[in-house]
């Protein structure tokens, strides 16, 4: 079984498989709504000078995603 982190734990340049969303109603939603349903791949693209929120690709396009919200998204290394 492989190693499973959030996605706000990613770092830059790292690209996991999205495995499980933990969040439920209206965020759920618009997590699944951007793409990040089981098994997408998900690119850390960068971070905002504070941390807060980070830039991921998500199916083609970048989505900037608050931690509190990605930190209900769990993933595993490619």
């Amino acid at each position: 079984m492989k190693e499973m982190k959030a996605l706000s734990d990613t770092r830059p340049g790292e690209t996991v498989t999205v495995m499980e969303l933990l969040t439920k109603g209206s965020m759920r939603r618009r997590l699944i709504d951007i793409g990040l349903t089981e098994n997408t791949t998900v690119k850390c693209v960068g971070t905002s000078p504070f941390g807060d929120p980070s830039a991921y690709m998500i199916r083609g396009a970048v989505i900037a995603i608050r931690r509190e919200d990605s930190g209900t998204v769990l993933v595993s290394a490619t």
